[in-house]
């Protein structure tokens, strides 16, 4: 899954495609590298991010949606929100997917918009929202208690009458966790097959990848971070994820067919 943020302050590519023109161009060249899907996001979710309004995430991003349905209709287009308007507008443009970071829950109009379209749906683990979440990175058994969170979206969403067979699990790396529960989320991604959904793994570029790799204490910035992040995306594939969503699609393809080559 390739990343395509059209924000001005996302962690990693802010800023990078914010118009129409350049945010094609970055869709295509992830897409001749190999994306099976492209990621349209109009709202940063970094730590400490602010959320935008409806009107303008939806100016953000119906247009590249929009667009990309016109010139790549083979290629799959998910929409990372958290607000039902968004999404539904999204899903009117061609959209597929609603990837939500708040597994559903932010917009109490969400659930109610996915029953009735019935997209494919990514629910993550987050505590509180992108402003506050670090402050709540506090578990006992990260691994088995983000598990229990995505259980409890997964057999709700069911319960209501949404396929099963639509849903797709991310533990949500980075979002209201330190760097030591990411790695021991990443060691454990085995016990998330057991939801019986998907499972997607963001560890793209992200500040535990900077943290494992500090230099004299100092965490490694987000361009620096491109070895790290393909060695995480391949050990997630090994643990059995499904989904790797990624920025450098083309490194990590490469990483993956080699992977793919010992394997058989």
């Amino acid at each position: 899954m390739g990343v395509l943020n059209v924000t001005p302050d996302s962690f990693y590519d802010g800023g990078r495609h914010r118009t129409l023109k350049g945010a094609l161009k970055h869709a295509e060249a992830m897409i001749r590298e190999g994306a099976d899907w492209i990621d349209v996001g109009g709202e940063s979710t970094r730590p400490g991010s602010r959320p935008v309004s409806e009107s303008e995430e939806i100016g953000r991003t119906l247009p590249v949606v929009r667009a990309l349905r016109r010139k790549f209709p083979k290629t799959p287009v998910s929409i990372d929100t958290q607000k039902s308007a968004v999404a539904l507008a999204a899903l009117d443009a061609g959209a597929s997917m609603v990837n939500d970071v708040s597994a559903l829950e932010r917009d109490p109009r969400m659930v109610d918009t996915v029953l009735k379209r019935e997209p494919f749906v990514v629910l993550m683990h987050m505590r509180g929202e992108p402003s506050t979440m670090q402050s709540l990175a506090r578990y006992r058994d990260v691994v088995g208690e983000v598990q229990a969170y995505l259980a409890g979206r997964v057999r709700s969403l069911v319960r209501q009458g949404f396929p099963r067979s639509k849903i797709v699990v991310d533990p949500g790396l980075g979002f209201g966790k330190t760097a030591e529960h990411n790695l021991r989320i990443m060691g454990g991604l085995k016990r998330f097959l057991s939801l019986g959904c998907p499972v997607l793994v963001g560890a793209s570029r992200k500040s535990f990848i900077g943290r494992v790799l500090s230099k004299n204490g100092v965490p490694l910035p987000p361009e620096e971070r491109l070895e790290g992040s393909l060695a995480a995306a391949v050990w997630a594939a090994l643990q059995g994820a499904s989904i790797l969503r990624v920025h450098d699609v083309g490194a990590t393809r490469k990483a993956l067919e080699v992977l793919k080559a010992v394997r058989a």
